[in-house]
């Protein structure tokens, strides 16, 4: 069931970055654009998420113990900045604006069969296994560093 609503979320998810532009580089482009014609539609997106998630979010953590398909709630407990926080920040930042597409948005438009579509996403997938495996060789007892890495 946990997949499965995972699944659905994910469609959502998609579903509103299609509906809101957000698959489109150029929107995205405009958007960080602020010294030229700058499009502020991505922050009204971004806006109205927040909008929903935050009171939602803690109105039912203040209520429930867990979420209903898992063990807990799954927020970062991390407080500190951290070079490797800034570095990843930075990279993905330099990526968003060469590229017009986050990673979300990238799988959003992999329906569309674009070459550059593709090549981000397999770029991104790469950069993944590459910092998985410096993590892992750079971890002192060898162990995983994240458990998502099982795929």
């Amino acid at each position: 069931m946990y997949k499965a609503s995972a699944f659905v979320a994910g469609l959502m998810f998609g579903l509103g970055l299609a509906i809101s532009g957000m698959t489109q580089p150029g929107k995205v482009v405009a958007f960080l654009d602020v010294s030229g014609a700058w499009d502020p539609s991505l922050a009204f997106v971004m806006g109205g998420a927040l909008l929903i998630f935050g009171p939602t979010y803690y109105l039912v953590s203040r209520r429930r113990e867990a979420p209903i398909l898992a063990l807990q709630f799954d927020m970062p407990k991390a407080t500190q900045v951290t070079p490797q926080l800034l570095g990843g920040a930075t990279v993905f930042g330099v990526g968003w604006g060469l590229a017009g597409f986050c990673p979300g948005t990238a799988i959003t438009s992999l329906p569309t069969l674009g070459v550059e579509v593709f090549a981000l996403v397999f770029g991104v997938l790469i950069g993944i296994l590459v910092t998985w495996g410096a993590q892992k060789a750079l971890a002192e007892d060898g162990s995983k560093v994240h458990p998502q890495a099982d795929f």
